[in-house]
């Protein structure tokens, strides 16, 4: 593709999150808190995927992610890539991989779990990472992605 057909305008210097899927887009964004940020954020929703069908893109410039703030987004995008940009060139590609743990990120599924019964954190273990699995660490209860809810914050 040439720089003429880019669906979104061009990055000086920042952090691309692309091939996120169209209906997880506004998670993402919430997840890494993007509405509290000053920096100037793109964000491309339902654009043209070969391999999604449609896909959602956040630009943000100016912006580099700790490995621990972009892991969060595993929990409800799997495949998304982070392309880290410096003078307009791509330098950097990853792949973001679930962590894992996970520290108030995600609501424990049993109502009777302590984190849903006291003011503290969840804290759950990533069991398979390739299905996204996770268990709680107080209650041992096990959720998969679908049956996920992510915390909102407030």
């Amino acid at each position: 593709m040439n720089k003429h057909e880019l669906q979104v305008a061009a990055l000086k210097n920042g952090t691309v999150i692309d091939h996120i899927p169209s209906e997880k887009l506004f998670d993402v964004v919430s997840l890494l808190g993007l509405q509290q940020m000053s920096n100037n954020i793109t964000i491309g929703f339902n654009l043209k995927s070969e391999k999604l069908g449609s896909k959602g893109i956040i630009k943000i410039a100016d912006k580099f992610f700790c490995d621990e703030e972009i892991n969060r987004i595993a929990v409800v995008a799997p495949n998304v890539k982070l392309n880290i940009i410096r003078n307009y060139e791509v330098v950097e590609k990853r792949r973001v991989v679930l962590p894992d743990e996970l520290h108030g990120i995600v609501k424990c599924g049993n109502l009777k779990c302590i984190t849903n019964n006291e003011p503290m954190p969840t804290f759950f273990h990533a069991i398979d990472k390739e299905r996204c699995v996770l268990k709680c660490h107080y209650c041992e209860k096990e959720q998969a992605r679908e049956n996920l809810e992510i915390i909102k914050e407030e």
